[in-house]
């Protein structure tokens, strides 16, 4: 059961919202591997979005983008392999982040960044 109450909880509703009403359908929440996890995984007529959302607090020290680093991405790309490996489909696979950022435990803003990064970015070996 999550915690709803939670900042990533919080976050990525906020993101869930947002893709949807942008045209996306969130096909999966929380997909998980020994050793990685995509926040959010959502399709459109062209792409399949998997989403690292990163909640913080308005001023933080760090920020959600740059919370995302070369390990994180490398874990991403890993477990959206298993994912596209398990569930085949024929669109564009994207690697997206978003920033979300909480006051009074509400979500005030969503910074959206598509095609934040890709393969090459990255040391996988497929």
């Amino acid at each position: 059961m999550p915690d709803i109450t939670g900042k990533g909880y919080i976050g990525e509703e906020a993101v869930c919202g947002y893709l949807m009403e942008n045209g996306y359908e969130i096909v999966c929440r929380n997909y998980r591997i020994r050793g990685g996890e995509i926040d959010i995984i959502a399709v459109n007529n062209d792409y399949i979005a998997f989403v690292e959302v990163k909640s913080r607090k308005y001023n933080s020290m760090v920020s959600g983008f740059d919370s995302v680093n070369k390990r994180k991405k490398n874990l991403i790309i890993k477990t959206a392999c298993d994912f596209c490996c398990k569930y085949p489909n024929m669109l564009q696979p994207r690697f997206d982040v978003a920033h979300v950022t909480l006051e009074n435990g509400r979500a005030v803003c969503i910074d959206y960044i598509q095609n934040a990064y890709d393969v090459a970015d990255c040391n996988y070996i497929f």
